[in-house]
């Protein structure tokens, strides 16, 4: 029988209906199972067990009663932190941060707690995001559970780490440059990163995404349900559209796949990740689909430009803190933003530049296609405690070339396992389509689900010391 922890939120929700199952025992079998995996992990912030059995309690009274509050009524869930919650600080992952309590649900977080879920409390994240890695100079070192010597990505470290060891089947995240598909890929879990706006949230930027991360597509479909309404704090969401998120059924045959096995930039792709990805390609072929091979649209120029507007906007920010603030920040990003100080109005202007760059050379190498698949990552996870892969601040961004892009081009863009490297690492197959497609990218990750080999089973925690 199906451990509790194990079970798919359509799972739960079936069960719920059935009065076969109570949220209440649900959730106190998720958080054993945090329990067990948290002192090796280090995944999560504000986590409050009786908050979420409170929760829980009340869910079961309104399925009780035949009434639920909504399509997550009872589903125990985590958002990162840096997606606020009434009442709980926000770090966001630095010891920099004057911490205050929030005064209201971001977007996310509001929709989830309309639709009956039940928050057990928040992921972890670095300093600002602004790593792919766990590592935070507020948060203790996540890592990652299928091998716990190394990261388990980031910047949605903790929810990454967090949905592998079945911490909750519904976690939310957010992604600017690949801080969803990373931790996805580095994981084996599944993510969308939606169109611009698609989801909203608060405070909104340009290439900023919030998005689901699950075990499953089908749990990923039933979180864009709750998720993707518009909300007027953030000015960049999408208009309401009636998307039925649970149609995931796809005929293959005809669809034009573009396979993107080289960057253009960045990192070279691990010989295995690319024999990984090719193979998925061809069982897609193999289903119908017709796949090409791509040219990069990628360049240096893209990479670097975005770093360099990135630094100055960092660089200013860190600037204006008081020094005592300042010296709390992690000396891997203080070394990294002062390379801002440097920077001209005009090389932050071009640099700036590079990213509409970006967004017209995805677009128009897409064109072709109704989608495309590629790495997530060029690399499996690395060492935990290194801040990126290179652990060089001149070098941070060398491995976020296949995923940044998108971010750019708002485009629609989906991390899921594909196969796992000799040593055990999950590989990660990213999955792209058109602007404002997501239910297509939704129905061409499902297919795969249908399609991969067998996969294995998630990893468990480390048996208990003997006293």
């Amino acid at each position: 029988m199906t451990a509790l922890h194990e079970l798919a939120a359509t799972e739960l929700l079936a069960l719920y209906r059935r009065r076969e199952l109570s949220p209440v025992e649900a959730t106190r079998a998720v958080l054993e199972r945090v329990a067990a995996w948290e002192p090796h992990l280090r995944a999560t912030y504000a986590l409050d067990p009786d908050a979420a059995l409170a929760q829980a309690r009340a869910s079961e009274a309104r399925w009780l009663k035949g009434e639920p509050l909504g399509a997550i009524d009872g589903v125990p869930s985590m958002l990162k932190e840096n997606i606020a919650t009434l009442g709980t600080p926000m770090p966001l992952g630095t010891a920099a941060t004057v911490l205050a309590s929030a005064a209201s649900d971001a977007p996310p977080a509001a929709r989830m707690r309309e639709a009956g879920a039940v928050l057990l409390g928040k992921t972890t994240m670095p300093d600002y995001g602004m790593l792919s890695s766990g590592l935070s100079s507020f948060h203790a070192l996540a890592r990652n559970p299928w091998d716990l010597t190394k990261g388990p990505g980031g910047s949605s470290a903790g929810a990454g780490a967090g949905v592998a060891a079945g911490y909750g089947p519904l976690h939310v995240g957010t992604d600017i440059g690949g801080s969803l598909r990373l931790p996805a890929a580095w994981c084996g879990i599944f993510t969308l990163k939606p169109s611009l706006g698609r989801v909203p949230i608060d405070p909104p930027y340009a290439g900023r995404a919030a998005g689901p991360m699950t075990r499953s597509v089908a749990d990923a479909a039933l979180l864009m349900q709750v998720l993707a309404q518009p909300d007027d704090r953030d000015a960049m969401s999408l208009p309401a559209q009636a998307i039925d998120w649970l149609c995931l059924g796809r005929d293959l045959g005809g669809v034009k796949i573009g396979l993107l096995l080289d960057a253009g930039a960045g990192l070279p792709v691990d010989p295995e990740i690319a024999a990984a990805v090719r193979a998925a390609a061809d069982r897609y072929a193999s289903a119908g689909a017709q796949v090409e091979t791509m040219a990069p649209f990628f360049t240096r120029s893209m990479l670097d430009g975005m770093d360099a507007f990135w630094r100055m906007r960092s660089w200013l920010d860190w600037s204006a803190m008081s020094q005592e603030r300042r010296a709390k920040v992690l000396p891997f990003i203080v070394e990294w933003l002062k390379g801002g100080a440097q920077l001209s109005g005009e090389q932050v202007f071009r640099g700036y530049s590079q990213m509409a760059a970006m967004r017209d050379a995805a677009i128009a190498a897409h064109r072709p296609f109704d989608f495309v698949l590629s790495p997530t990552a060029p690399i499996a996870a690395f060492r935990a405690e290194l801040a990126s892969p290179t652990d060089d601040p001149q070098r941070p961004l060398e491995h976020i070339a296949f995923t940044v892009p998108y971010n750019m081009s708002e485009q629609p863009a989906a991390s899921i396992n594909c196969g796992w490297t000799s040593t055990g690492l999950p590989i990660g197959l990213q999955i792209a389509g058109r602007r404002h497609d997501d239910l297509g990218v939704l129905q061409m990750a499902r297919a795969w689900e249908a399609l991969r080999p067998a996969q294995r089973p998630w990893p468990e925690p480390p048996a208990a010391a003997p006293r």
